[in-house]
């Protein structure tokens, strides 16, 4: 199987958190697609935290696009030049206040690799403990939850985590962990 021949890209809107480009492409067979519409977002982080007494480390929060408050992982963004697994911990400390131990990266996906290029990282963080408090940027609201492993598995069998990158990052965990 051959990539597509990018033949001219331009840009609609870029701003921090909605970039747009139309590509022209030739596809293997000679077709040409005058638009195909990519976003571009940057590399993400996602963080299964698991505390010193065996607690899994969640938040809660509002979540606009979907008109819900959801419960997720503690994830984030991936500043330009910084190694993922630090911007883990980075993330991980500042939404939640708990420092680790030891991290693990878990997998790596696309969220959506046909209208979107970024990747997401999970990484498993062991050994937790409360260190500071919460350090939220001034668009961020973020309850810290704290469940058993056992509640953690109940809720995402019972399809109570809505952001699918987290309910994979909780599979492949509990996958890895021994736990499924």
């Amino acid at each position: 199987m051959d990539k597509w021949t990018l033949l001219d890209s331009k840009y609609i809107i870029q701003r921090p958190w909605a970039t747009l480009r139309v590509d022209k492409l030739q596809l293997p067979g000679g077709h040409i697609k005058d638009e195909y519409y990519v976003l571009e977002y940057p590399t993400w982080v996602n963080m299964v935290g698991i505390t010193d007494d065996n607690q899994v480390l969640f938040v809660q929060q509002y979540r606009h696009g979907a008109g819900e408050i959801m419960v997720e992982l503690p994830a984030g963004v991936v500043e330009e030049g910084e190694d993922p697994a630090e911007a883990a911990r980075r993330e991980l400390l500042e939404e939640t206040g708990y420092a680790f131990d030891s991290i693990e990266q878990i997998c790596q996906l696309y969220a959506n690799p046909a209208t979107s290029g970024n990747i997401t990282y999970t990484y498993l963080l062991t050994g937790g403990r409360k260190v500071q408090e919460q350090e939220l940027d001034s668009s961020e609201d973020i309850d810290v939850l704290l469940m058993s492993i056992e509640e953690a598995k109940t809720i995402l069998f019972d399809n109570r985590i809505g952001q699918a990158l987290h309910a994979s990052a909780l599979f492949y965990t509990f996958k890895k962990l021994g736990l499924l």
